[in-house]
């Protein structure tokens, strides 16, 4: 019988990525914060600074609204539509500029054909699924001694750490633009492109902690199954 049911050592494996999940989340929280409060020295708000950059970039097609919720932002290639927090739509903060600017770097890789965000759009049903069925799967494999169902789990949670791994460089695509249109289009001073950093890397930050931990729980998933095939010998 399969002697983890009760109590499991292999969740120590998470634990690195359990910690940085949690100073992620600090992180990001405390930046936002910090410079949702220190204004541009532009006085634009973040929609506004939205359109223009998309205008600047001749994407003529994507509309920007207003979104319910905090730190919610998020650009939907479907719909083509780019949605904003309140904070951020209506916000002159650097903290604002730099949310509205990186959803906008979104929309232009979308516009460009930036490969790795075709890549995990294309993906993300099948990473979807993955999630979903990727642990009930693999634990009904070891309920019924069934080796087939157990590896199913886990080849379906693998999808789910490949979306978590492309999107790590889109991320961070996106950060790039957001910072070279800001400058380029004179909407922050040299002075004011390090607190926009800041902002935009504590952000990418809960990024990494999440893929830390796909790949963590894949590996934790690998080790419960030879954990099994060896008890079960």
């Amino acid at each position: 019988m399969f002697p983890f049911w009760f109590y499991d050592p292999t969740w120590i494996i998470l634990l690195p990525a359990l910690v940085l999940a949690f100073y992620a989340q600090a992180k990001v929280s405390t930046t936002f914060e910090r410079y949702l409060r220190v204004p541009a020295r532009i006085g634009l708000t973040g929609s506004e600074v939205a359109r223009e950059i998309l205008r600047r970039n001749g994407i003529y097609d994507v509309s920007v609204e207003m979104t319910g919720g905090r730190l919610s932002d998020y650009y939907d290639p479907r719909r083509k539509v780019l949605r904003l927090s309140p904070e951020v739509y209506n916000g002159r903060s650097l903290a604002a500029l730099g949310v509205a600017a990186h959803e906008c770097g979104h929309a232009i890789q979308h516009d460009v054909g930036y490969v790795p965000l075709a890549f995990r759009n294309t993906i993300v049903p099948l990473a979807g699924i993955g999630s979903q069925m990727a642990f009930p799967l693999f634990f009904i494999g070891l309920l019924l001694s069934s080796e087939f169902l157990a590896t199913l789990g886990i080849l379906f949670f693998s999808a789910a750490v490949i979306f978590q791994l492309i999107t790590l460089p889109v991320e961070y695509n996106a950060s790039s633009r957001a910072v070279a249109a800001l400058e380029g289009a004179g909407f922050i001073t040299p002075d004011e492109v390090g607190p926009v950093r800041s902002v935009l890397s504590a952000a990418a930050l809960t990024y990494v902690a999440a893929t830390l931990m796909a790949i963590l729980q894949l590996l934790r998933l690998i080790a419960l199954f030879g954990l099994y095939n060896r008890d079960d010998r």
